[in-house]
């Protein structure tokens, strides 16, 4: 190991073992962000902020080109599982997504371009994204709609550590690489009554089995069989009393899809089950849908400058047929700048990291992230 090699695993250790000790929920980041500014501020890195947590560092280059390099910075309501010395050590909040890891790549990154700078070698103009919020309420969208200074990007970056692909694979698709999110919500008003006089109430209770027993036929009898979506329910309640007809009931789950059409008619077909179901029983019934987000769609533009970047960075690329079922906020940025967003394998059977995003065990070997930076720079030489 040269000693530069060295030098660069024992940075990236100790900065995303910090963060891993120390995580913090969406919009809470507020220590993650001071210690990122920290790092800046150690390299002399010129920073400022848009939100209340995240912040956004600058590098100047030669060109009148300007890129950007994304990285994530929340964690996840999970208690840790990990045995390892660097567990974290907030009850019920763990960096189960690897976005400790996306922050640390970045952190190496700016540090060699920093020196490049230095030496009046930094190619293009570098602007490195430092996003709260991932994980809920949109954070890409709302850094993008509170950045006032915003520069007219030329293209933005960004790459998700992924445990379902091995150690030194990079997965990529032109188009949508990730489904887009979004939530369904029935909600049942019917009649109660004393058990004892059941005949007089409407009961929400049956209405919602019967709306769930049809919502789970959706994905097998009305979807086409060679596209991947989700249908999911994660939560039902009902009832007030066992000795009641139930007067209120409600149904909670998630739609993930990469089509616009296969989303068209799950709607569709939702909303006759809503309308079925208040025939049938006598009920009423509110459908909402809480919009979650888009897809992440790849510039093919970028392709070539992708893939030769990963085959200069020694990565193993290879090129999906279909999307991940993800949701992922990185697709925002599309908005704003061509993009082109990569998942980076990190399962390693022989270490044993082998569960996935949002399990709490989740863990990867950190010499993944000088990977990562030599993909952000592989991509700022071809650029």
């Amino acid at each position: 190991m040269t000693s530069n090699v060295k030098e660069e695993l024992e940075f990236v250790v100790k900065h995303r073992r910090h963060l891993h000790q120390h995580p913090e929920l969406s919009m809470e980041e507020f220590e993650t962000t001071n210690y990122i500014i920290s790092v800046l501020e150690s390299l002399d890195v010129p920073y400022y902020r848009v939100l209340d947590t995240g912040v956004i560092a600058e590098l100047k280059g030669s060109s009148d080109k300007i890129l950007g390099f994304r990285a994530d910075i929340d964690a996840l309501p999970i208690q840790e599982e990990n045995d390892v010395s660097y567990k974290s050590q907030v009850k019920n909040v763990m960096h189960a997504c690897g976005h400790d890891g996306h922050t640390t790549a970045l952190l190496l990154f700016i540090k060699r371009l920093k020196t490049l700078s230095e030496q009046g070698q930094l190619k293009h103009n570098c602007v490195f994204i430092f996003q709260p919020s991932e994980e809920s309420n949109a954070g890409a969208n709302l850094l993008i709609n509170a950045w006032d200074n915003r520069p007219d990007f030329d293209a933005i970056f960004g790459i998700h550590l992924m445990p379902d692909e091995a150690e030194g694979t990079a997965h990529y698709k032109d188009e949508e690489l990730t489904a887009s999110a979004n939530e369904f919500h029935f909600f049942v008003e019917g009649t109660s009554s004393h058990v004892a006089q059941k005949h007089q109430g409407k009961s929400a209770l049956e209405a919602i089995i019967k709306i769930a027993s049809e919502v789970a036929t959706i994905q097998q009898f009305h979807l086409d069989g060679l596209n991947r979506n989700i249908v999911h329910m994660g939560e039902m309640s009902a009832g007030e009393a066992i000795n009641t007809v139930p007067s209120s009931a409600e149904l909670r789950g998630t739609i993930r899809t990469y089509e616009e059409e296969d989303l068209a008619i799950i709607k569709t077909t939702m909303a006759k089950i809503k309308e079925t179901a208040e025939l049938l029983y006598g009920v009423t019934v509110r459908l909402e849908y809480n919009s979650g987000y888009p897809a992440v769609r790849n510039n093919g533009e970028l392709k070539t400058l992708v893939e030769t970047s990963l085959k200069d960075a020694g990565l193993e690329a290879h090129e999906k047929d279909k999307p991940y079922l993800f949701g992922e906020d990185f697709s925002f940025y599309s908005t704003i700048a061509p993009t082109y967003f990569v998942f980076m394998g990190s399962r390693n059977i022989d270490q044993g990291f082998l569960t996935g995003l949002h399990t709490n065990t989740f863990n990867f070997d950190e010499k993944v992230l000088i990977k990562v930076a030599d993909y952000y720079q592989a991509i700022l030489n071809n650029y």
